[in-house]
């Protein structure tokens, strides 16, 4: 047994949670999510709470107790907080644009970057250098984020590159100063 799985999930008001064929399916104001559910574990909901338990008889590893547990939890403060990712863009020249349903960068390369956007993610522009990502679902989001910011990481020696704003980018010292060799 999991200790991190068999705590209680608190389920808002407002959200409801319902299990048919081994599918888990959470609806909120902010929309729906489904999710898959393996044989053996069980998913109850009590006086505004809910609870996931491994069935006895099967035999699954306990790290299916805490996933299912964690899956649960982030469907549904999905569905009624939603998620949201910010990202931010340093160098000079650096901008992002959203047209239609592509977001449009330009980081310095020779040609402009156009990614699509998913259709579960909505994407802002502040400033142009702000991104600001956010959905109902916590994988997709970060999954967008990160393939935004995989175009161009920040480099170590001056940050320059697309970054999460609240990550620190470790810098490092540049090369020594030309002839002095002992």
């Amino acid at each position: 047994m999991s200790r991190y799985g068999k705590t209680p999930i608190p389920l808002p008001s407002g959200v409801e949670l319902k299990k048919s064929d081994g599918k888990v399916t959470v609806k909120g104001a902010k929309g729906q999510l489904e999710i898959g559910i393996k044989d053996g574990v069980n998913v109850n909901v009590e006086e505004e709470k809910v609870l996931v338990t491994l069935d006895e008889k099967k035999q699954l590893p306990g790290s299916m107790h805490g996933l299912y547990r964690s899956l649960i939890n982030n469907m549904i403060i999905g569905v009624s907080k939603g998620f949201s990712k910010r990202l931010s863009l340093v160098g000079v020249g650096y901008r992002a644009a959203v047209s239609g349903n592509n977001l449009d960068l330009q980081l310095g390369f020779s040609h402009p970057t156009r990614l699509e956007i998913p259709k579960e993610v909505e994407v802002r522009v502040d400033k142009a250098t702000t991104i600001i990502i956010s959905g109902v679902d916590k994988q997709i989001v970060g999954q967008f984020a990160a393939s935004v910011r995989a175009i161009r990481p920040p480099e170590p020696y001056k940050g320059k590159g697309v970054r999460y704003e609240d990550e620190h980018v470790r810098k490092k010292a540049g090369k020594a100063a030309k002839g002095k060799a002992a």
